[in-house]
């Protein structure tokens, strides 16, 4: 078995002050899922640039497919990179969607600084019961713990739901209560992957439920609020895709400004994944397209990381607000 690892050992900071800061600037700390090392980078040079804090988050998914050890030496490396690009970057580095005790503990033993549970596939009871169970371990390490309450539909790596279910407000004071949890993430119309919404010809996305996040708000003020499945699907990816051998007719998402306005609120962490793989496999699709005999990988991931940097620049310039908070 491993060594446990701290992770303030690798230069990482948990949510608690910076979910503060955000509440009280009334932005959102941007939450990138990665896999690998070029979209780590790619976050990096994107938050530097922008002076944006960041949440660089992992499923569980992607921890196998990295490998654990890996993934440590890499949130290591990335804090090291930001500093000598010539700024102390608050990163930290957050377990997505963990769907079992077992998966936080190890991810809080091997060096996260903060952790999700997400029992809402649980009746409410068992819900409170994991959760609570989760940060009773986290305390002892100052690892943050993120709940969730309500079902996202969608898929997502591991994250399967056929149907989405709405947060609940007359639950929110009594889970925050029960588990101790330092956010809360909830349901109120976003959902996982690139097809968030089934929409007919001339119809528009519907608006996300921001009377359920008020009623929240108003029952437990001042808590932070996540916000998951929040990719915009970037219609310039899905088009550069399908004009280039993909298949993703239907691909809607959620709509920035939608997304400018719930980071004004409560809302102090949202996350974003699809619009980073969108954004990497249209790139990657078109270089390949337009040089066949290429056959280096470093050229058409690094063309995948170049777009990836302006996506996330954009992100955390003009939906998020979270540039220049650093």
């Amino acid at each position: 078995m491993a060594q446990a690892v701290h992770y303030k050992e690798l230069g990482l900071v948990n949510t608690r002050d910076m979910f503060k800061k955000a509440m009280d600037g009334g932005y959102a700390i941007p939450a990138y899922n990665f896999n690998n090392m070029e979209q780590l980078q790619a976050i990096i040079v994107a938050c530097v640039e922008s002076r944006s804090p960041v949440i660089l988050q992992v499923s569980k998914g992607a921890r196998q497919y990295a490998n654990e050890t890996m993934l440590r030496c890499m949130a290591l490396g990335a804090v090291e990179m930001a500093r000598e690009m010539g700024l102390d970057l608050p990163v930290c580095l957050h377990l997505d969607h963990g769907d079992s005790f077992e998966l936080c503990k190890s991810c809080i033993d091997s060096g996260f600084s903060s952790v999700m549970i997400d029992g809402s596939h649980l009746t409410y009871d068992e819900n409170v019961v994991l959760t609570r169970k989760v940060v009773e371990y986290a305390r002892q390490f100052d690892v943050t713990v993120e709940g969730e309450l309500g079902v996202l539909a969608g898929i997502e790596d591991e994250v399967v739901a056929e149907h989405s279910s709405y947060t609940q407000p007359d639950e929110v004071e009594d889970f925050v209560r029960k588990t101790g949890v330092d956010s809360l993430a909830i349901s109120i119309g976003t959902s996982h992957g690139a097809y968030k919404f089934k929409l007919k010809e001339g119809e528009e996305v519907p608006p996300l439920r921001f009377d359920i996040l008020e009623e929240v708000e108003r029952r437990i003020p001042g808590f932070p609020i996540v916000l998951h499945g929040a990719s915009s699907v970037v219609q310039a990816y899905v088009q550069l895709i399908n004009q280039y051998g993909g298949h993703l007719d239907g691909a809607v998402g959620v709509p920035e400004e939608q997304l400018r306005r719930a980071a004004g609120s409560a809302v102090c962490k949202i996350n974003i994944d699809s619009d980073g793989r969108l954004a990497m496999t249209a790139k990657v699709r078109e270089f390949l397209a337009n040089n066949p005999t290429e056959f280096d990988p470093r050229k058409y991931l690094g063309a995948a990381r170049k777009e990836l940097i302006s996506l996330i620049k954009h992100k955390n310039e003009t939906v998020l607000g979270s540039a220049q908070r650093v």
